[in-house]
């Protein structure tokens, strides 16, 4: 039972009368207790006039599956099996971070009918959105004490990531065709598998020339060349502690998942396979063997369930997870943060055993805030800013050129721009012939 602040407006107006009849002391805690008890009989009778929130019965209908910020509507059927009419306000309990806003709603349902109460969400973390109860609280015709009962409606929405970096994807789709040859301007990437033969024409390599071709025709030929397709690419993604590090108000884990989605997206139409592993001490989520549109249906619902741990990473054990995907070449795409030179020193360790195997790209988010603040230098404060921004730079850039040393290319970009950075890293390789 609750009381209402109409109910604690009753027992206010008892002042008019205790002033107005109240002549002495006594006449008026007399009259006090007589205003007192006409209000709480007042209040009971209309408790017993509510009808019971437990005499409720829910059904909840909910969509699987979000994507991060995207707005959905959570529906709830509040049927009253009682024999009263019922007026109450349901409460539907979710989580914070489902972007619940106001939750409340005021219902009126007649005796065994059926009202629906919507709730608009707006997640804002990924990962599985939970609501467990839903609080009912009833009140009667004078609306001065309520029922109250918290029922038991178990629902869960899957907030899957917002892979907003799609956007790039058509362009990028664009220029794999041009290197593959199948559009109508016959752009044509040196590459490693044979597609065709076709006549010489002045610039055309020389090293290009078919000589059987050539002596049977009257007329040079050259080869041309395709990029190689059915190439296994690997993205490891690391989830230890740096990457829980927000960057331009985004962790650092989510941008390397957008990273990893518009890779697999391209990597796809262009006929590689490609596996996703998530790791840190031990794999937090694995995604291997599918293709087509199951590929990224399988990627964003692995996603979205794994969160930043704050231990180190394991990269001694990166290679053994390598192997455990494939044992021939590949392209290794190790989504990490190289940002500071004693983080990175396991990192090192291991790229000479990779890069003897496969091609490997070492992609970073860079925080945008420490390239501005390297040019704002008006005050003392700035000054000091722009110094620590200078050595953060200095960092990557030294850690940088030791994985190039060993082999490795890096790719480094501000949040936004880490995404499609990497995908053109990733068709620089398919051109050069280096996948």
């Amino acid at each position: 039972m609750t009381l209402t602040g109409r109910f604690v407006a009753l027992v206010a107006l008892g002042i008019i009368p205790v002033v107005w009849l109240g002549d002495s002391i006594s006449r008026a805690f007399a009259v006090l207790t007589l205003w007192l008890l006409f209000v709480g009989l007042l209040g009971l009778a209309d408790l017993l006039l509510a009808a019971s929130p437990r005499a409720v019965t829910l059904e909840r209908r909910l969509p699987n599956r979000v994507r991060l910020g995207e707005r959905i509507t959570s529906e709830l059927f509040v049927t009253n099996t009682g024999s009263r009419h019922l007026r109450a306000v349901v409460r539907d309990a979710w989580q914070p971070s489902a972007g619940a806003g106001t939750n409340r709603t005021a219902v009126s349902v007649p005796p065994l009918g059926r009202r629906l109460v919507t709730v608009a969400l707006t997640p804002f973390r990924r990962g599985e959105r939970r609501v467990a109860h839903v609080t009912i609280r009833s009140h009667g015709p004078l609306g001065l004490w309520n029922r109250q009962a918290t029922l038991h409606a178990p629902g869960a929405i899957r907030v899957l990531p917002p892979f907003r970096s799609r956007k790039h994807l058509p362009s990028r789709i664009q220029r794999l065709k041009e290197l593959d040859g199948r559009t109508s301007v016959m752009v044509r990437g040196p590459g490693t598998e044979f597609d065709s033969l076709r006549e010489y024409v002045r610039g055309d390599d020389v090293r290009s020339i078919d000589w059987r071709a050539t002596a049977r025709r009257n007329d040079v030929m050259v080869r041309t060349w395709r990029p190689e397709r059915d190439r296994r690419v690997v993205i490891l993604v690391d989830t230890g502690r740096t990457s829980a590090a927000r960057i331009d108000d985004e962790p650092r884990l989510d941008t390397a998942f957008e990273a990893s989605l518009l890779l697999a997206a391209l990597a796809g139409p262009a006929g590689d396979r490609v596996d996703f592993v998530a790791f840190d001490r031990r794999v937090r989520g694995r995604v291997q063997g599918a293709t087509g549109a199951a590929l990224l249906s399988r990627m964003v619902d692995t996603m979205a369930l794994i969160e930043p741990e704050l231990i180190e990473m394991d990269w001694a054990a990166v290679p053994a997870q390598i192997r455990a995907i494939t044992s021939q070449h590949a392209l290794v795409v190790l989504v990490t943060s190289i940002d500071a030179a004693g983080a990175s020193t396991g990192l090192l360790s291991v790229l000479a055993q990779l890069t003897r195997r496969h091609t490997v790209v070492v992609a970073s988010v860079t925080d945008p805030l420490a390239a501005r603040a390297v040019h704002a230098r008006t005050t003392r404060e700035d000054v000091y800013r722009a110094a620590a921004a200078e050595r953060a730079l200095l960092d990557v850039a030294r850690v940088s050129a030791a994985i190039r040393q060993l082999g490795a290319d890096v790719v480094t970009a501000a949040p936004a721009d880490l995404p499609p950075a990497l995908a053109d890293r990733y068709i620089l390789l398919k051109a050069t012939g280096q996948l």
